[in-house]
């Protein structure tokens, strides 16, 4: 007899199966699973979304991974690194718009000189902000005493993308060397959890060679490993890498998207009081992207701060939104995509993820 979505979703606890038949509905059993979603949301994080102002810091990367647009293999496009000046006027516009926090963002590298200029900008943020902006940072693989250097500084979050939970998947991402380990990226996302992180992760939704059973696992390692944040969103390809020539064995795009609605989804229901973004990436696909998120489970939005010349120096991904606008236009936009979402602003406070505060509690 075939399970059926709505009994499922009773449940408290979810299997590799369960979460396969959930991640390949359609019709009324996908809305369903979206209004289970909905409600859960608001009764376990309520309807607040929190502003994270995004700094794209430079796109000087070490990393050579198959699928991203800012590899160091990528000769075709021209490297920058946002001053300090203007980081930190980036942040005083943070401050006097309410947002809550910042995200830094970068290619990764592990330079004793970039980790100085990091821990510097860290400071200069707390400064201009009287302490009261959070900091999210997403570098990459670094060393435990470069994390402790930026925690102690005054960042209190960070972000590693995991991209996929299947190892062999991984490594159909990424070159097979020292510089692109699996295991070292697990070891990572723990060294951030032992030094007192909001620790998050993500993946990408629609990758070449991903099944539904890989999405599945990958909703349970977040539950396994505990996680308290996670950015994920459909994988959009670029034509400058060396995974763009599988862009026609991949979903349509649209597909991607509905099916990166469904894990947001799924993530809200397994995970219940975890922070969400509604990412950057939905948009591209749907002009509704962040606000369809948003009313599927997700509950963080992350304006784009970082200066506009700079901002097509930095495109992971083709036909990102967003390049041209400046911050005061980007954010008209998304206050009206949270309100039609039905949704609240969250603004002058940092958000921090609520399961990372209920397990502090313990």
């Amino acid at each position: 007899m075939a399970i059926k979505v709505q009994d499922i979703l009773l449940q408290n606890e979810f299997s590799g199966t369960d979460l396969s038949v959930l991640l390949n509905s359609t019709g009324t059993d996908k809305e369903q699973i979206f209004k289970h979603a909905a409600r859960i949301k608001e009764q376990f994080v309520g309807q607040k979304v929190y502003f994270r102002g995004l700094i794209e810091l430079t796109n000087r990367c070490g990393k050579n991974c198959y699928y991203c647009g800012i590899r160091a293999g990528n000769k075709g496009i021209e490297r920058y690194m946002v001053s300090e000046e203007e980081v930190t006027e980036a942040a005083r516009y943070a401050y006097e718009h309410r947002f809550g926090s910042i995200v830094m963002q970068s290619g990764e590298r592990t330079y004793k000189k970039y980790i100085n200029t990091v821990t510097r900008l860290i400071r200069k943020i707390k400064e201009v902000s009287n302490g009261e902006l959070g900091i999210t940072l997403s570098m990459g693989e670094q060393t435990r005493d470069t994390y402790k250097q930026w925690f102690n500084a005054g960042a209190n979050r960070y972000l590693l993308r995991i991209e996929t939970s299947n190892r062999e998947l991984y490594y159909k991402l990424h070159p097979d060397n020292k510089k692109h380990d699996y295991d070292h990226r697990l070891k990572s996302l723990h060294l951030l959890r032992e030094l007192g992180f909001n620790v998050g992760t993500g993946v990408m939704i629609g990758l070449p060679f991903q099944t539904f059973d890989d999405l599945a696992n990958d909703l349970q390692f977040f539950k396994d490993w505990d996680i308290d944040m996670v950015g994920m969103g459909p994988y959009i390809e670029h034509e400058h890498t060396p995974l763009y020539k599988f862009k026609d064995v991949l979903l349509p795009l649209q597909e991607r998207f509905e099916l990166s609605l469904l894990m947001v989804a799924l993530l809200r229901i397994t995970m219940k009081d975890i922070n969400i973004a509604a990412t950057t990436a939905m948009q591209t696909i749907d002009s509704n992207g962040r606000e369809k998120a948003l009313k599927a489970g997700a509950n963080i939005i992350m304006p784009n701060i970082t200066p506009v010349k700079y901002r097509e120096g930095y495109l992971l991904y083709k036909n990102k939104p967003g390049l041209k606008e400046n911050s005061d236009e980007t954010m008209k936009k998304l206050e009206n995509e949270i309100l039609s979402a039905g949704c609240q602003l969250g603004y002058g406070e940092w958000g921090d993820s609520k399961h990372f505060t209920n397990r502090s509690k313990l």
